[in-house]
C-alpha cells in the first residue's frame, strides 16, 4: 500500500478499554489532539484576519461600512465550501501529512495579504485576497475529522470541544494582535500583525509534522459521504451548527464593525472590545462538549438556544436605546452561548449515529464502527453548513446598516432563527415517542429512538 512519507499507525481501537488505557491510545491521542489544536487555532487567526485588517481600513482606503462587511463575509464563504473537501483530506492523504499542507497553506493568504494592504489598493483585489484567507477555515474540518478518528464515543464530546475551542481561540488571539499593534504603532501598520503569524504558520507545521500521526485504518468511503448526506439528520444538524457556529463566527467577524457603526466607536476603541466575545465563547466551548457528555447534547442544546433568544432580545432593547453599556453584556453573552452550543451540538452527531447503529439491530464494535464511519462524513457537511452561517450573519448586517442604519432588523431576524432552533431541537431529539396504537404502555419501536441522551 502506498504512503506519504511519514508515520502510521496500522491498528487504532479506542473502544478497547485495554487498548485505550494501557496500550498508549490516550496518550497517543492526547499528543495528537494538542498539535492538531495549535494548527487549528492559527488557522482561525488567518481565517478572521480580515475582521482584524479592516480596522486598519481607514479612509485613504475608500471602502464603505457595506463594502467592509462584503469583505469580512468572503473568507467566511471560502471557508465554508472548502470545509467539505478538507473533510476526506484527512482519509486521502492522513491527518498528519494533512495537518502540515493545511497548515503550510495558510502562508498563501498571509503574504498575499502582506503585499496588497495599503491605501489605494482596489477593492477587487482586496476581495481576492480575503478570499484566500478561506483556507484558515477549511483547517477546522479536518481537524475535527482527524480527532473524532482518534477518540472513543464517550469521551468525544470533551475531545472535540476541546480540539475546536483550541482553534476557535484563535479568533480572539489575531484581535489581540490587532489591538496589540493598533495602541502601540498606530493605525497605519497592518503588516505588523501579518508579521507575528507568518513565522508561527512555520512553527505550527513543523511540530505537526514531528509530533504527529497518520491513522491507516481511516480510509475515504463515498459511499458513507452519499449515506450522510441522504440522512436527514446531517441537515437537521446543519440547521442548528448555523445556530451555534455560524453566530459564533458571524458576530466575531463583524463585531468590531457593530461598535463602529452602530455606537461611533474608534478602530482602537473597537479593538479594545472585540476580543472579549470570541475569547469566551471559544474558552465554553469544551465546557458544552463536557456538559453534553454527562447530561445529553440534545437537552444542553436546547436551553441553550432559548438562552441564545433572551440574549438576543437584550441587544435589540440596547440597540434601540442606543446603550453601549447594555449592548456589551448581552452581545457578550451570545458569544458566551454559541461557544457553549457548539460544543453541544457537536457531541451530538456522534451519538446521533451510534443510536440510529444500534435501532437498527448493532452492538459493540459494529454499532461504533458505522457510527464513526457516518459521523465523521457528516461532520463535514455540518461544519460546511454551519460557517456558511457566518455569511448570513454579515449579509444581514450588512443590508440591516444599508437600509436601517442600524443592526436591530438583523438581531430580530437572529432571534428568529433561534426560535425556529429551539423549536426543531424539542421536536427532533427530546420529544418523547409516539405512543403505539397497542396499548397506553407501549412505546413506538425502536426505529423512533429518543436522542435525548446524545
Amino acid at each position: 500500500m502506498s504512503r506519504w512519507t511519514g508515520r502510521w499507525i496500522e491498528r487504532w481501537d479506542p473502544e478497547d478499554e485495554t487498548f485505550w488505557h494501557e496500550g498508549g491510545g490516550r496518550r497517543t491521542a492526547l499528543r495528537n489532539l494538542v498539535f492538531s489544536v495549535l494548527s487549528e487555532h492559527i488557522g482561525f487567526s488567518i481565517w478572521s484576519l480580515w475582521s482584524v485588517m479592516v480596522l486598519f481600513m481607514g479612509p485613504e482606503y475608500h471602502v464603505d461600512p457595506a463594502g467592509k462587511f462584503f469583505l469580512v463575509a468572503m473568507p467566511t464563504l471560502v471557508g465554508g465550501v472548502l470545509r467539505v473537501p478538507y473533510t476526506f483530506a484527512v482519509a486521502k492523504f492522513g491527518g498528519r501529512n494533512w495537518t502540515v499542507v493545511s497548515a503550510l497553506l495558510l502562508l498563501v493568504p498571509t503574504v498575499a495579504a502582506a503585499v496588497v494592504t495599503k491605501p489605494g489598493v482596489s477593492y477587487p483585489t482586496l476581495m481576492v485576497v480575503a478570499a484566500l484567507t478561506g483556507v484558515g477555515g477549511g483547517n477546522f474540518a479536518s481537524s475535527m475529522t482527524n480527532i473524532n478518528s482518534f477518540y472513543p464515543l464517550r469521551e468525544k464530546g470533551w475531545a472535540l470541544g476541546l480540539n475546536a475551542g483550541g482553534g476557535n481561540v484563535g479568533v480572539a488571539a489575531i484581535q489581540l494582535v490587532g489591538l496589540l499593534v493598533i495602541a502601540t504603532a498606530g493605525a497605519a501598520h497592518p503588516r505588523i500583525v501579518l508579521a507575528v503569524y507568518i513565522p508561527l504558520i512555520v512553527v505550527a507545521a513543523v511540530l505537526a509534522a514531528v509530533f504527529m500521526d497518520n491513522l491507516a485504518p481511516v480510509r475515504n468511503d463515498t459511499g458513507a459521504a452519499l449515506d450522510a448526506g441522504r440522512d436527514p439528520h446531517t441537515w437537521i444538524m446543519s440547521l442548528l451548527y448555523v445556530g451555534t457556529f455560524g453566530s459564533f463566527i458571524g458576530y466575531s467577524f463583524a463585531f468590531g464593525l457593530v461598535l463602529q457603526n452602530q455606537f461611533g466607536r474608534t478602530p482602537l476603541h473597537a479593538a479594545y472590545l472585540t476580543f472579549i466575545g470570541p475569547l469566551l465563547g471559544s474558552l465554553v466551548r469544551p465546557l458544552g462538549g463536557r456538559l453534553a457528555d454527562r447530561y445529553g447534547g440534545g437537552r444542553i442544546t436546547l436551553w441553550n438556544f432559548l438562552a441564545m433568544a433572551a440574549a438576543t432580545g437584550v441587544v435589540i432593547v440596547a440597540s434601540e436605546q442606543k446603550s453601549l453599556g447594555l449592548f456589551l453584556p448581552g452581545f457578550i453573552a451570545l458569544f458566551a452561548l454559541s461557544g457553549l452550543g457548539n460544543g453541544s451540538t457537536y457531541k451530538m452527531i456522534p451519538g446521533i449515529f451510534q443510536k440510529k447503529a444500534e435501532a437498527a439491530g448493532l452492538a459493540g464494535e459494529a454499532a461504533a464502527a458505522h457510527a464513526r464511519r457516518l459521523s465523521g462524513a457528516s461532520m463535514g457537511l455540518i461544519g460546511a453548513v454551519g460557517a456558511l452561517g457566518g455569511v448570513g450573519i454579515n449579509l444581514a448586517f450588512r443590508e440591516s446598516f444599508l437600509n436601517a442604519a442600524s443592526g436591530t432588523p438583523a438581531f430580530v431576524s437572529f432571534l428568529a432563527y433561534y426560535a425556529v432552533c429551539f423549536a426543531v431541537t424539542w421536536a427532533v431529539y427530546l420529544r418523547r415517542p409516539a405512543r403505539s396504537a397497542g396499548g397506553a404502555g407501549q412505546v413506538a419501536p425502536a426505529a423512533t429512538t429518543a436522542y435525548a441522551e446524545v
